[in-house]
């Protein structure tokens, strides 16, 4: 006889299965993510290393890039200065836009914009080529030939992001700085002495720095998530496509996040 007090079980199940499995995915793609960027350092110190492959992914993302880093940064610069501008001029300040166009380029906008748009241009580009090169089998022509994938793909393009991300960002900085020099000094008449010595006053070697070991974290994640997205994209057009999206909005998305929490451990 069946106990009279048995009760079904009030909870749901399918909601409680269905967030497990979400949670089981989530733990295997930061395993496979952190293998992979495993597997890219290790390589990245066996001999032979591939140093024309490394020179033609430096053009790849770093030259190719200039244009689009220096309009951007020439343009955040200048309104940056007029915005300053006309927030301190209502409190007497105005002597302090120098220094507050340099902080904000060099400690955030400077390694965030400049990641974020090369991003768009070269990680969106290398996503691409790698996730054609699989879905046409050139990977595994690779393998068959006897080159290890990851050494000839990954690599270089990781190096690449360590060696040109923090010259992006220097230069971003730099444009950026005299951009707000033109609008502050030459269309709101402030004096130069005054935007640049108050900036030197303010800003040293360690505002440097910070933008510096952010560029280059982003340096390394960009290439990482791009590279890795090429690596395991679907089959077709639509999965190099949808591997291509995925790989722009995930970097853009970490770049934001790690921007925050290096921000808050870095002086």
């Amino acid at each position: 006889m069946s106990d009279p007090d048995a009760r079904p079980f009030p909870l749901p199940v399918r909601p409680i299965e269905a967030l497990g499995r979400l949670a089981l995915y989530v733990v295997e793609a930061l395993g496979r993510f952190g293998r992979f960027l495993i597997q890219a350092v290790t390589f990245t110190f066996v001999p032979p290393f591939k140093v024309g492959r490394l020179l033609n992914r430096i053009h790849f993302i770093g030259f190719r890039s200039l244009t689009i880093v220096i309009l951007t940064g020439g343009f955040t610069g200048m309104a940056l200065g007029l915005q300053l501008y006309l927030t301190l001029i209502r409190v007497g300040s105005e002597a302090f836009v120098g220094p507050g166009v340099g902080l904000a380029l060099v400690r955030e906008l400077g390694p965030v914009l400049s990641a974020v748009f090369v991003t768009g241009l070269a990680g969106s580009a290398l996503t691409a080529e790698i996730g054609i090169m699989r879905i046409t089998e050139q990977i595994d022509a690779l393998q068959v030939m006897a080159l290890n994938p990851m050494r000839y793909l990954v690599v270089p393009a990781m190096v690449a992001g360590v060696i040109t991300f923090p010259m992006m960002t220097a230069l971003f900085d730099v444009v950026g700085i005299y951009g707000g020099y033109v609008v502050a000094v030459h269309l709101l008449g402030l004096s130069p002495g005054t935007y640049f010595g108050e900036m030197q006053s303010f800003t040293d070697m360690t505002d440097v720095m910070v933008g510096f070991w952010k560029s280059l974290a982003f340096g390394i994640l960009v290439p990482w998530v791009c590279t890795y997205k090429g690596f395991h994209c679907g089959h077709g057009a639509e999965g190099v496509a949808r591997a291509t999206t995925e790989a722009v909005v995930l970097s853009c998305v970490l770049i934001l996040v790690f921007n925050y929490f290096l921000g808050s451990v870095l002086p």
